[in-house]
């Protein structure tokens, strides 16, 4: 692909090439970081097309009065060709207009580049690690898993789509308590498969029918072998076959919703290869773990409580509250220690991290954080990593809650909801909400076709895009870019917003934060459907104006490059642009 630069990016260029003339100068001097510069559009279009705070932001380290400074820089941004005007707003903002021509140049970018404009070199080619899902496998993925999986896939391609190379990592719970239940759960639906009453399922085993084919499984395959066998005889076997069977199904499940994963790195094979160990021994190495006794339980104590000495990551030199065992007093791995390894072992392969984990697991952010900041930083290599917390989903069905049983083993599962409203709209709706806000998703709201449905509000601009261009061939239009020149203020409107799509990738690949690129998709749409409906009042504002050939074939051009664009935004969240509705 040949990269060319978009119109954003050319005037990020400019303004630079403005700040090294002032260098050259004299007025400013060399080696201010330029961190904080910004070009951007101004949040009120009115004031031009695109704005830049470089002479707010470096005025005080270079010992100069911002107006001063904004004066001298826009001098040099009025010699840019194609800057029709400057203007210097309150303390030194600068506010550029653009001719025209730049934004129909930008159009033509778009039809050039097409799929992959706003694709962008910015991460160059570092390697980021996304964890996602990694849901215990003790049944199949319910609406509780969605939204991180949703979230944690769409980050993965943003960030490809960035310029980065991506794992895409599963971390499978498959030590501790949890799988024990589980294979004892199988182990009670095995004797029911071979005719042995089993009566109501007891309290703390899971209940869910799900588990009947894995026991019907082990009963054709093993026969009576373990019936009355000691638990020790059969508990590791029928652990890996259970996780084995549910690992298959939550494939199964993901794939329903079209999410995939590059490695799935179990936790048994973690501990059995000894890398907590090798991880533990390398943190008392460089003093980070040391033998101690934890803090009493804040609040009353329990009677039975007396201290223990344990293994103790020193936590508070990073920034946590206290001390944290690594190790159990029966000597067992502690949920951290385990993972404290997992990321250990991640970071040797990555330039860079990321979690996406439920809201629930809010306290654990800071010591997790710590303890990779230690095991990187101390061998010189400080590998960034970032937690993002994802909120629970609330499931209404027509502005009621979905009732659910826990004791029952009754859930709403992923598959019975993407079947219900389709992929597409499962996956749209996960990111019409920043993560860390509560999100209701109604069966009834996430099909309306109404503006308030994001989903079908971006949807239908491109369905519409669509018959308007078959509408158009079928009258004997195509698109062109012969009449650009003839397009008005409020095409033009419509392209400046477009134009924002590779910053926009960018801005939400650096903040981890692909939501954005839905507000961005809502924003489109909502500019598309505006001119639009402009054309419903004023004839000779549609897309197609049989008397004039030329401007027909211009705005024919001006809707496929939207639809383009939409397209792909809609490629990044991973929904398929539909043609017709």
């Amino acid at each position: 692909m040949t990269q060319t630069k978009t119109l954003h990016a050319a005037f990020a260029g400019h303004v630079a090439a403005a700040l090294d003339a002032l260098v050259a100068a004299g007025t400013l001097p060399a080696g201010l970081s330029r961190a904080a510069v910004a070009v951007e559009p101004p949040r009120d279009p009115s004031h031009g097309d695109l704005a830049t705070n470089a002479a707010m932001v470096l005025a005080k380290p270079a010992g100069s009065n911002p107006r001063a400074l904004a004066e001298a820089l826009a001098a040099e941004l009025r010699k840019v060709p194609g800057v029709t005007g400057v203007e210097i707003a309150g303390p030194g903002f600068l506010n550029l207009r653009l001719d025209a021509a730049l934004w129909l140049e930008e159009l033509r970018a778009i039809a050039a580049l097409g799929a992959d404009y706003g694709r962008s070199t910015f991460g160059g080619g570092s390697t980021v690690n996304v964890e996602y899902v990694s849901a215990n496998p003790t049944g199949p993925m319910h609406m509780g898993h969605c939204r991180g999986a949703v979230v944690g896939d769409a980050l993965a391609t943003l960030l490809e789509y960035a310029g980065h190379k991506v794992i895409r990592e599963y971390y499978v719970n498959d030590a501790g308590a949890q799988v024990q239940v589980l294979a004892r759960s199988v182990h009670l639906r095995y004797k029911e498969a071979l005719g042995i009453e089993i009566g109501e399922i007891p309290e703390g085993l899971y209940p869910g029918a799900y588990l009947v084919p894995t026991g019907h499984r082990l009963a054709t395959h093993y026969g009576s072998r373990f019936v009355e066998a000691p638990e020790g005889e059969w508990i590791d076997l029928f652990r890996t076959e259970a996780v084995a069977d549910m690992m298959a199904m939550i494939r199964d499940d993901l794939a329903l919703l079209g999410i995939r994963h590059d490695v799935f790195s179990s936790e048994a094979e973690l501990q059995a290869a000894g890398k907590p160990e090798e991880a533990e021994k390398w943190l008392r190495q460089h003093d980070l773990v040391y033998d101690g006794h934890l803090e009493a339980p804040k609040g009353k104590t329990p009677e039975d409580w007396e201290p223990v000495e344990l293994p103790l990551f020193r936590s508070t030199r990073f920034g946590d509250d206290q001390d944290r065992p690594i190790r159990k007093s029966d000597g067992n791995w502690t949920y951290f220690g385990a993972d404290l390894a997992y990321h250990y072992q991640k970071a040797a392969n990555a330039d860079a991290l990321v979690d996406i984990w439920g809201a629930d697991h809010a306290g654990t952010v800071k010591r997790i954080k710590a303890a990779v900041a230690a095991l990187t930083g101390a061998e010189g290599r400080t590998v960034p990593f970032e937690v993002k917390l994802v909120q629970m989903v609330q499931l209404l069905r027509d502005g009621e809650p979905v009732k659910m049983s826990k004791r029952a083993g009754t859930f709403v599962t992923l598959a019975d909801v993407v079947r219900e409203v389709g992929k597409d709209v499962v996956r749209f709706t996960m990111l019409t909400r920043k993560p860390e806000a509560q999100m209701d998703f109604d069966f009834a709201k996430v099909v309306e076709a109404s503006k308030d449905n994001p989903v079908f509000y971006v949807q239908y601009a491109h369905a519409r895009i669509c018959s308007t261009l078959r509408k158009g061939a079928a009258e004997g239009f195509a698109p062109s870019p012969e009449g650009l020149d003839l397009l008005g203020e409020e095409e033009l409107a419509l392209i400046r917003l477009a134009a924002q799509f590779p910053r926009l990738v960018e801005a939400a690949a650096a903040a981890r934060e692909p939501h954005r690129v839905a507000f961005f998709l809502y924003d489109l749409a909502a500019g598309f459907h505006g001119y639009w409906n402009v054309g419903n009042d004023r004839p000779e504002k549609r897309f197609i104006v049989a008397q004039d050939g030329k401007l027909t074939g211009a705005r024919l051009y001006l809707a496929s490059q939207i639809g383009q664009l939409v397209r792909n935004g809609l490629a990044l969240l991973g929904v398929e642009a539909v043609e017709e509705m």
